[in-house]
């Protein structure tokens, strides 16, 4: 699956990207706001992620921009839960390589995201940021999702440790998801 926003293409990851993935990932300052990603981020962990098989349902992307193919991050969504016995809600997960910090491609990528989801039939997805990553949750807010009231301790492998994290969520397929994708 690809996606052309304004300035983005979102579009799978393959095996071969693991080079572009470790080059924006494999930075501490990245690594630490993620629940999943190893700190030291390596090569073997960049060519496993790239590795991993596609699930049409949960999509991940890579993030590119439209005019030079420059890799700017990744983007996608999964079960929380064993989706097997309790797939829970879908989380939204992304991380944008530090270079290109501030200059609103999180959000562009979300907002195709959200509209890939709602076409999958997706109702819900959850967010949530490390307290000490305000800008994340400033992301999620610009996306339409809505605080929980919730704070959770969440491990982090890069911190070796649990964090503090805010929780959010986002019903889809509303009539403001109509005009965004629409947008």
């Amino acid at each position: 699956m690809f996606h052309r926003s304004e300035r983005l293409l979102l579009r799978p990851v393959w095996p071969e990207d693991w080079q572009a993935l470790l080059a924006g990932i494999a930075d501490e300052a990245v690594v630490r706001n993620l629940a999943r990603a190893p700190w030291p981020y390596q090569e073997k962990d960049a060519r496993e992620f790239a590795a991993r098989p596609v699930d049409p349902l949960h999509p991940r992307f890579l993030i590119t921009r439209a005019s030079d193919a420059a890799a700017v991050g990744c983007i996608g969504f999964g079960p929380m839960g064993d989706a097997a016995n309790d797939p829970g809600p879908c989380e939204l997960g992304y991380w944008i390589a530090r270079p290109h910090w501030g200059q609103g491609y999180a959000t562009e990528a979300g907002r195709a995201v959200l509209a890939i989801a709602a076409m999958l039939g997706h109702r819900e997805l959850v967010g949530s940021h490390f307290l000490d990553n305000p800008a994340s949750g400033k992301v999620l807010r610009k996306l339409g999702f809505e605080p929980t009231g919730r704070t959770v301790d969440r491990w982090s492998c890069a911190r070796g440790s649990h964090a503090p994290t805010a929780q959010y969520r986002r019903l889809l397929g509303s009539a403001a998801d109509g005009q965004q994708r629409a947008a």
